[in-house]
């Protein structure tokens, strides 16, 4: 391996990330700690920990958002009052499944995930925003409420399908 400053590996970490990687690597598994580039490596492995946690938010983000438009929007679908929103349904089931999938590879974030409701509902209003700005409907904005109107048990269990009208 050749020498390599640790002014010039933290320049790598911008320039060339996987060369940085594995140099980084390298001196890891050679025990050459002093010559880590440990700041940039500290902030990786933190932003690791929490990539799978943000796909969890933003898994829950989606559930949210489909739940209030469910509830509060259906009668602006296409569809009408009955099919309206039917892919809103799906996109909640396939949104649980995402998250029960990172749950079973890393169960930690089962305990760590609602606590995360209130900002996952923050993403929610975005998309809901750009969704009415979209149909043109830009009145109703005004009545997302603040805070999530749904407990985390609510956005993981309900049935929105037994909602269905036959």
């Amino acid at each position: 391996m050749r020498t390599i400053s640790k002014e010039e590996l933290k320049e790598l970490y911008h320039k060339d990330f996987p060369l940085w990687a594995e140099i980084n690597y390298e001196l890891l598994k050679e025990k050459l700690y002093d010559l880590v580039d440990w700041e940039n490596l500290l902030e990786e492995i933190e932003d690791m920990a929490r990539s799978d946690l943000w796909a969890c938010v933003s898994q829950l983000a989606r559930i949210l958002e489909h739940m209030y438009k469910w509830d509060n929007l259906r009668k602006y679908t296409k569809g009408g009052e009955e099919l309206g929103g039917l892919s809103w349904i799906r996109s909640v089931e396939y949104a649980r499944v995402e998250i029960r999938s990172l749950f079973r590879r890393h169960p930690s974030l089962s305990k760590k995930l609602p606590e995360y409701i209130e900002l996952a509902w923050e993403d929610a209003v975005d998309r809901i925003i750009l969704w009415l700005r979209d149909i043109k409907k830009e009145e109703l904005i005004k009545d997302i409420p603040k805070d999530c109107p749904y407990t985390y048990e609510e956005a993981m269990t309900r049935d929105l399908r037994k909602e269905i009208k036959p």
